[in-house]
C-alpha cells in the first residue's frame, strides 16, 4: 500500500526533505559513539552539498549543526564541534515593543504634522517662521486632497493650523493664499489596441 506525506511522521525541518531526516533518525540509533559523530558529520556534509548557497553566509557551518540538533529533537548524542542550540533556545520569545499610543486630533494629518505645528508655534516671529507656517498649510492642504477629492478651503486648513497651534499660529484667508491642487485621474485605457507594423 502506499503511503502518503501527510501519513508519515511530521518533518521537523522541512528544507532538508525527508531522506535527511531519515538519516538522522538512523543516526540517532548508532550505539557506536565514534561511528555516531562519523555519521552526524556525513549528514553534515550532504547538507552543505545541499545548499552551496549557504557557504556565503557567516558562521553556516555552525548553523548546520544547529539544525541537525534540532531535527533529533535535541536528543543526538555526539561531540558536536559547536557549541550548538539548546532547546529552551527556541522557545523563548523577544521582548514585545512598546509603542508611545498618542492620541492624534486629525489622523489624516497624522502624528508628523502635529509635532512639526508645535515646533513652528516655538519659532520667533519672522520670515523663516511665515515660511515654515506656509510650508505646513501647503502640505496639509495636500494631504486632506489624498482623502477628499472635493476642493478644499484655505479657511479650514488655517482654522485646524489655529487649533493644532493653540493658537500660536494665526493666518488670515484675505492675505494668505496655498496652492491650488488639482486631482489628476489617469488615463483610462481605449480598449483599442495599436497595430504593429
Amino acid at each position: 500500500m502506499l503511503l502518503y506525506n501527510t501519513q508519515l511522521k511530521k518533518i521537523i525541518l522541512p528544507e532538508y526533505g525527508r531522506n535527511i531526516q531519515h538519516m538522522v533518525d538512523y543516526c540517532m540509533t548508532i550505539e557506536d559513539h565514534e561511528e555516531r559523530n562519523h555519521c552526524a558529520q556525513t549528514i553534515v556534509d550532504t547538507m552543505i552539498i545541499m545548499f552551496p548557497e549557504l557557504r556565503n553566509e557567516t558562521d553556516y557551518v555552525h548553523k548546520l549543526w544547529d539544525h541537525l540538533a534540532i531535527m533529533s529533537d535535541f536528543k543526538l548524542d555526539i561531540d558536536y564541534p559547536y557549541e550548538v542550540l539548546r532547546e529552551e533556545a527556541l522557545e523563548t520569545k523577544p521582548e514585545p515593543l512598546h509603542y508611545r499610543l498618542d492620541t492624534i486630533k486629525y489622523r489624516h494629518y497624522g502624528k508628523i504634522i502635529e509635532r512639526m505645528i508645535a515646533r513652528a508655534a516655538e519659532y520667533p516671529e519672522g520670515e523663516e517662521r511665515d515660511a515654515l507656517v506656509m510650508l505646513l498649510a501647503n502640505h496639509m492642504k495636500k494631504l486632506i486632497y489624498q482623502i477628499n477629492n472635493e476642493d478644499v478651503e484655505d479657511s479650514k486648513i488655517f482654522n485646524d493650523l489655529f487649533h493644532y497651534s493653540k493658537g500660536a499660529i494665526r493666518l488670515d484667508p484675505e492675505t494668505h493664499r496655498l496652492h491650488e491642487y488639482q486631482v489628476v485621474t489617469p488615463p483610462q485605457p481605449t480598449g483599442k489596441k495599436k497595430k504593429k507594423k
